[in-house]
């Protein structure tokens, strides 16, 4: 009888959530055209679809333009130090399992000063969603070459044009041991960006999503010529993978299917330079996950919270019984 009042005054107090439910009261400080704004509506979308609640929500982030992202989310979130969101959110997950965890960050927080966390994350496999945003330059900072810029590209730390190639976050992903799902999109179709979102939400696992993300003041035009030409972006289709609705069809035609545990095509289609994949180029939600091989060796209760807490404050606390010895 208990259980069953229970579940009633439940379901008579459950939300409704609607987009402006995911809006905190900050407005958005990107810039007018940059990608970040779309990213940020994709997500916050998700989070109505799905209804999550507020208060089991969590978005962390590092340093760059794409880590004010948490500030715009009325969920909890955590802005962390250059190149550390993943560790803290694997923190975050492994206590709290119950939370929907996501990360956002981007080319040189993930793939220069963050590189290593990013290696062992892939290869942990914890359950959140990570949203690479890739404009392929340090745009906070005001135009430095990252480690995703292509080889050529005059910046203030490159003034005679960038020396190397640019580094592939697919193909490096790809390559790491436990990888269990690897997507890409493009900030100019909200769709796609959406719908990939949403598979990565529903992966159990790490799911590692590229987004290449327009920066409208310092790599201006950069991706015109893909835009502008929708024969340059191949559309991965499958049956679990994106599926595309007629309307986009006739706007991208250049299509395949290919089957995302296929990991030799995937490498293949990671590698192309003179289109852009859209799409999941690998899936396999059958690889370990680390928190959940964890799960049951400290579970983490109200109790336990209130035990580990005060023997960390106990480590710091002065009692009264030990200053009015101190003070004989």
């Amino acid at each position: 009888m208990t259980a069953t009042m229970t579940q009633c005054l439940t379901q008579l107090v459950q939300t409704d959530y609607g987009m402006t439910d995911y809006q905190s009261e900050i407005e958005p400080r990107w810039c007018t055209g940059c990608g970040d704004n779309a990213i940020l509506t994709a997500m916050q979308r998700l989070c109505r679809d799905e209804q999550l609640p507020p208060e089991k929500t969590v978005s962390v982030s590092g340093i760059g333009c794409a880590s004010r992202l948490p500030h715009y989310m009325n969920a909890y979130g955590f802005h962390g130090i250059h190149g550390r969101a993943l560790p803290i959110a694997e923190g975050i997950k492994i206590r709290r399992p119950d939370l929907s965890v996501f990360v956002t960050t981007g080319d040189g927080d993930n793939c220069s000063i963050g590189a290593a966390h990013w290696l062992h994350a892939v290869r942990y496999n914890m359950n959140m969603v990570v949203m690479l945003h890739d404009n392929q330059v340090y745009g906070l900072t005001k135009k430095q070459a990252s480690p995703t810029s292509p080889k050529g590209l005059t910046t203030n730390t490159t003034p005679f044009g960038a020396a190397l190639n640019p580094l592939n976050p697919l193909t490096v992903t790809l390559g790491i041991s436990n990888v269990s799902f690897v997507a890409q999109v493009v900030d100019w179709i909200p769709e796609l960006l959406y719908e990939v979102l949403h598979m990565a939400y529903k992966h159990k696992g790490f799911s590692f999503i590229r987004i290449l993300q327009r920066c409208p003041n310092f790599m201006d035009h950069h991706f015109d010529n893909w835009m502008q030409d929708p024969a340059r972006t191949r559309i991965l289709t499958h049956s679990d993978g994106l599926r595309l609705k007629p309307e986009l069809s006739r706007v991208y035609k250049k299509q395949e299917t290919h089957d995302p545990l296929d990991m030799p095509r995937a490498l293949a289609l990671a590698a192309l330079t003179d289109e852009v994949p859209v799409g999941i180029l690998y899936k396999n939600p059958e690889v370990p996950c680390y928190d959940e091989l964890r799960a049951g060796e400290r579970p983490s209760t109200p109790s336990l919270v209130e035990t580990v807490l005060n023997e960390e404050f106990d480590k710091v606390g002065i009692w009264p019984a030990e200053t009015a010895e101190a003070g004989r």
